[in-house]
């Protein structure tokens, strides 16, 4: 079984076809991320308690790209992710818990080579501030698991004026078709 066949949101398994893997990573890192993966810890009802996987089981679980920025908050290279000029209809979901993010209908082209979304879904997203360039930066993080997606900005569209600038390889995306 696949690590997207083992995640849950709210008790409800999340499942996504080869396709869909393929679209949020190369192949090669697809493979990667379904070999092997360990036991998670769950709760009592037998969802996944995100909060208690060890880091040998969040390196277990993602890539060594998908580590460094989920868990390590750091940033892919801009225009490395091929989910910036993704245009189908679906939605992008946590690459660490499968929490859906945004729905395609949020996503525009910033020019910026990182998939930019305008506004996130209810609940998905959880903020701090971020220090790391000196002047602070507002980072934000998934609700569930606290992977790092990326940075928000006072620069984006309407009707929000705001720009969620994440990292490609921080989601995978779900078409519409197979939802």
């Amino acid at each position: 079984m696949t690590r997207r066949g083992l995640l849950a949101s709210g008790g409800v398994a999340v499942t996504f076809g080869a396709a869909a893997c393929s679209r949020g990573a190369p192949e090669s890192q697809t493979d990667a991320r379904t070999e092997g993966r360990m036991s998670l810890a769950t709760t009592q009802d037998g969802t996944t308690d995100w909060s208690s996987l060890s880091t040998d089981q969040w390196r277990e679980r993602l890539t060594e790209q998908e580590f460094r920025v989920l868990r390590k908050e750091g940033t892919e290279p801009a225009g490395s992710s091929p989910l910036d000029k993704n245009w189908d209809e679906g939605t992008y979901v946590c690459a660490g818990c499968a929490l859906p993010l945004f729905t395609s209908e949020q996503k525009f082209d910033s020019g910026t080579g990182w998939p930019s979304f305008f506004d996130h879904l209810p609940g998905a997203i959880e903020t701090k501030t971020d220090f790391k360039l000196i002047i602070p930066r507002k980072e934000y993080h998934c609700a569930r698991c606290g992977g790092h997606q990326g940075h928000v900005f006072n620069d984006g569209p309407s009707p929000t004026g705001l720009r969620y600038c994440n990292n490609g390889v921080a989601l995978d995306f779900q078409p519409a078709s197979e939802a």
